[in-house]
């Protein structure tokens, strides 16, 4: 994965997604299923590192909140950005359709968390504001405090999260750079040529124009 932010986002019943949204490909689906069967059941808030990637979740009543994110993100503003899907989730659907709903059965909430996805991400503002509203920091701390509980028990997780759209975009610009290299060749070659040939029609017609008594070309006439 190659872009910075929050990547992968999804709301889930226990282990069953109910809504998802990614912004890159990739095996995220099956890291985060991984991920979920993990998660107790009471309310909590943590976050599980992998390389460069940390998967942060809130669960509240059952649901649980869960998004993937750079290290280089941070983690208050995935934490804002998974308390504003609580906020969102529940004001969406009724108890009745989130406990009825079937797996992916609220895909239309996708289409939210893409929004906000990309807002929280992108807009310079969002942890600025989180700070001055005092709305992340107790989170922070319990969320360090987490991370040190679950790396001192060793459930550190480690799954591979699938490089595929990093490897394309290397092999696209290798393509793209062979192309490049590839007509820059060949226009070498075409201008190799058109030298030659003007070399060879100079030395003709020098030939030629010794033979026959250059500039005026007498002996030619006859």
């Amino acid at each position: 994965m190659s872009s910075s932010g929050i990547i992968y986002a999804l709301v889930a019943r226990g282990a069953t997604v109910l809504a998802e949204h990614s912004s890159t490909p990739g095996n995220l689906q099956q890291v985060t299923q991984a991920i979920l069967d993990k998660i107790p059941p009471n309310d909590s808030k943590l976050t599980y590192v992998y390389d460069r990637y940390l998967f942060h979740y809130i669960s509240e009543g059952g649901i649980v909140y869960l998004c993937i994110a750079d290290d280089r993100f941070g983690r208050r503003v995935p934490f804002a950005f998974l308390q504003d899907m609580v906020e969102r989730f529940v004001a969406a659907f009724t108890d009745g359709e989130i406990e009825g709903a079937a797996a992916l059965g609220l895909s239309s909430f996708g289409r939210t968390m893409a929004v906000q996805m990309d807002y929280y991400s992108r807009n310079p503002q969002v942890d600025s504001l989180r700070q001055v509203q005092g709305e992340i920091s107790q989170v922070k701390d319990v969320m360090v405090q987490n991370i040190e509980r679950v790396l001192e028990r060793g459930d550190r997780i480690e799954i591979l999260v699938d490089k595929s759209n990093t490897l394309n975009n290397a092999a696209f610009a290798f393509r793209k750079r062979s192309t490049a290299l590839k007509r820059q060749y060949w226009w070498r070659n075409q201008k190799l040529m058109a030298t030659v040939i003007f070399a060879v029609v100079v030395f003709v017609y020098l030939l030629i124009s010794s033979a026959c008594g250059f500039p005026a070309w007498g002996k030619c006439r006859g």
